[in-house]
């Protein structure tokens, strides 16, 4: 990997396809808005249904998802759940049930460094909904937060499609949603007669099929220090979700100290390591999504050992004395290429 071993960053929240030189007949792209950012589909136009087609279902299965999943909906499942509005008979949707259990699988596997019940505390931080205090939270209200954290608290059944929370705690899937979002739409367009398409919603990406112009999908990576350029690296990838996780965009300080948006459920604080960003590519972007966060939040020793021992594709950035380094696992280096820059 003699081109990603330098002294770059792969710290991005977004990456950027690379739209290289194809016909403006054979690329089409459909834009729009959800889950409190954007949304893109770019696509090979080719024997497929009209964009208008395309688009009204993208929409249609984007409200399904955010009937499911949003926090910001006060009649959604989650919303309902964490308020223990859901009936004792109440069957969830599929599509809640799946991401949960995604989001447990995650969890068990990072030894809880994950965790979707992780809200308390990212609340009292400072970085949930309400407006910063813009102090630091009391050792004892840490302690209040965390005892209502924990996937142990948190009871389902998924033949019955049926969810239980610990009084007190509520989950929060936005860490996974997006990421389960952009893997719907690329089973929904395939299903639509789309083959060679890239998804992206919020900086989260997969990419099925080639290029409209023939060859795998670029995904270029932004840099996190403008200095050194707009992009740092390139992936090539032709059936893969790819999610990047970073604590360099949303922190205070306070007294000369940084406090990352990244809140470690283990520790109750948020995460104060070398460690600034993680690029992981799956199969599943909602794995992707998922597994990045975990693995930004146990630092990079715990981290590059847990991805090793699990054959992941993933990519660390860290940041010490000497500036930026970067760290890959064998399974990410065959995705990188040689258009960095």
């Amino acid at each position: 990997m003699k081109g990603l071993l330098k002294a770059l960053s792969l710290a991005a929240a977004v990456l950027f396809c690379l739209s290289g030189c194809s016909p403006e007949s054979a690329r089409s792209t459909l834009r729009g808005a959800t889950m409190g950012t954007t949304w893109s589909v770019v696509y090979r136009d080719q024997a497929v249904p009209p964009s208008e087609q395309l688009m009204a279902a993208i929409e249609l299965r984007l409200r399904e998802i955010n009937a499911a999943m949003s926090t910001y909906l006060p009649d959604s499942e989650i919303s309902r759940l964490n308020r223990g509005d859901l009936a004792p008979s109440e069957r969830l949707s599929e599509d809640f049930v799946r991401v949960l259990g995604l989001a447990l699988e995650v969890s068990r596997l990072t030894k809880g460094a994950y965790d979707v019940t992780v809200g308390p505390l990212v609340d009292l931080w400072g970085f949930g909904p309400e407006p910063f205090t813009g102090t630091v939270p009391a050792p004892d209200a840490i302690e209040q937060a965390r005892s209502l954290v924990g996937s142990d608290g948190v009871t389902w059944h998924p033949a019955a499609r049926h969810v239980s929370l610990t009084d007190g705690m509520r989950v929060d899937m936005s860490s996974i949603a997006k990421g389960y979002a952009v893997d719907e739409l690329v089973e929904l367009l395939q299903g639509l007669g789309v083959e060679d398409m890239l998804v992206e919603i919020g900086g989260e990406l997969r990419a099925r099929g080639e290029r409209p112009e023939g060859g795998a999908w670029l995904l270029a990576v932004e840099s996190p220090v403008p200095s050194e350029g707009r992009f740092v690296t390139a992936l090539s990838v032709t059936d893969e979700g790819v999610a990047t996780s970073g604590d360099y965009r949303n922190y205070f300080e306070i007294d000369g100290t940084r406090y990352s948006h990244l809140v470690d459920p283990r520790t109750g604080a948020p995460v104060d390591h070398e460690l600034v960003s993680v690029t992981v590519v799956h199969k599943q972007c909602a794995m992707a999504d998922a597994l990045a966060t975990g693995l930004i939040v146990m630092g990079l020793e715990e981290a590059y050992e847990l991805a090793r021992n699990e054959e992941l594709a993933a990519y660390f950035v860290t940041y010490g004395a000497d500036g930026l380094a970067v760290h890959s696992t064998p399974e990410f280096e065959r995705y990188a290429t040689d258009q960095s820059g």
